[in-house]
């Protein structure tokens, strides 16, 4: 009897090999990585229980509104474990590792902005391969991500993609004109807008990556051209047509279009600051930050000094980490100073004490935002050389650092860049612009 179970037992296949093995994938990890590969699955599972796909990128949604794009990460990324193949989920993650990137970028991690930059490219590369014909965006992104002749492709794939949706909407439009009551208009659906800022980010390219290949300054002006058509009076187009007329030294044209430019936004924007409110369309014709960085430069080429100070003044509010707006806004303080003398040398007239108030607040400014710009340029790591020693160069014309007992608070040794929630829950941190 003994003998038989034994037999018998031995026999019986052992359920253990009929199983799948669950540690197949992380053999080699150490005990922390394969608990975290564990929770990484058990979450992946729960999430596909709980939530749908669409809850999930409606989430991502709502983070990505309020700019909360490492949240909005998550989610995205908990969509894509249900549905690795989701176009919109692919979409959605490349554009919040694109911004995740540039916030990176911003503080100087220079290696995280590569790893950034290379998963980007995998997820968009993804999505083209997916829906090649659908969606315009991901040959934005991919064009911002290459340079010189590779991002032309990419914009010139993306605009394709764009005048065919384009077309589509002007045939479903034209079809829905005998309806009773017509659709509100989709906000995600591309516009003649977006065609605009296509043809812009390609004339960019021929002002600067292929500025030496043969023709590259005709090219530049006929994409500018094809955006203005499109969007006669967007402001990014009117200044890039601006940036190539003083490139070819066509200056007197080149300042028409700036101050076009710039007249579309900046009254407004002044007047809206000054009541504390900014509607959502006039901030959607305001031009991006660094966008208004290029037109405080070209103002200043310009001899535009006091729009030019106007720009500054509201970046430095919007924005007080950027060592470039300080640079700028003490560099443009500087050449007024030098303006006032040159006017009252070629007038031949005596230095008033009105003169003399006026020369003295300017280079307390100046001397003011530079040695902000030094402070923070430490502080930050900056690598711009060339415009460091320019800023010690006119601390040096100038006096020197400003002290903080002098005149107005400059940054002190201990100044730490602060976000916007750090400021509000503390008043006594924070830190105002100057004003001359």
């Amino acid at each position: 009897m003994g003998g038989q179970a034994k037999g018998k037992k031995k026999n019986k296949p052992k359920r253990k090999e009929n199983r799948p093995n669950r540690d197949a994938g992380i053999v080699g990890l150490t005990p922390q990585e394969r608990m975290k590969v564990r929770m990484h699955e058990k979450a992946k599972k729960k999430s596909a229980e709980k939530y749908s796909v669409q809850q999930l990128l409606e989430k991502t949604e709502e983070y990505m509104d309020t700019f909360d794009f490492e949240m909005a990460g998550l989610f995205c990324q908990r969509a894509l474990d249900v549905e690795s193949d989701n176009l919109q989920a692919l979409d959605m993650l490349g554009h919040i590792c694109s911004e995740l990137g540039d916030i990176q970028k911003a503080k100087g991690i220079s290696f995280t902005q590569l790893i950034f930059s290379c998963f980007v490219h995998v997820i968009f590369l993804r999505a083209v391969e997916l829906s090649p014909d659908i969606g315009h965006s991901k040959y934005m992104y991919l064009g911002q991500i290459h340079t010189g002749q590779e991002a032309v492709d990419y914009y010139t794939r993306g605009i394709q993609v764009l005048l065919s949706a384009l077309e589509k909407q002007a045939q479903t439009t034209q079809a829905q004109a005998g309806a009773a009551a017509p659709l509100d208009e989709d906000p995600q659906l591309p516009t003649a807008k977006d065609v605009c800022a296509a043809y812009c980010s390609i004339a960019e390219i021929y002002l600067s990556d292929l500025c030496m290949e043969e023709g590259a300054a005709d090219k530049c002006r006929e994409f500018i051209e094809r955006a203005l058509q499109y969007h006669s009076d967007n402001p990014e187009a009117l200044q890039l047509m601006a940036s190539y007329l003083f490139s070819t030294e066509r200056n007197q044209e080149g300042r028409e279009y700036l101050l076009k430019s710039v007249g579309l936004w900046l009254p407004a924007h002044k007047q809206s600051a000054a009541s504390s409110s900014t509607g959502e369309d006039m901030q959607n014709e305001i031009p991006p930050y660094e966008s208004r960085i290029t037109t405080a430069k070209l103002l200043i080429e310009a001899e535009e000094y006091e729009m030019a100070v106007d720009v500054l003044e509201g970046l430095l509010e919007e924005d007080d980490e950027v060592v470039q707006v300080w640079y700028l806004s003490g560099w443009v303080c500087y050449l007024q100073l030098e303006k006032a003398k040159e006017q009252q040398e070629r007038e031949g007239r005596e230095v008033t004490e009105e003169d003399k108030e006026e020369r003295k607040a300017l280079k307390e400014a100046a001397r003011s935002y530079l040695t902000n710009a030094k402070k923070l340029y430490c502080k930050l790591r900056c690598d711009d050389q060339p415009m460091l020693e320019h800023v010690e160069q006119l601390l040096g014309e100038l006096g020197g650092e400003m002290e903080a007992e002098e005149g107005d608070p400059v940054l002190d040794d201990d100044y730490e860049p602060c976000s916007d929630e750090e400021e509000e829950g503390d008043d006594n941190e924070a830190e105002a612009p100057m004003e001359h």
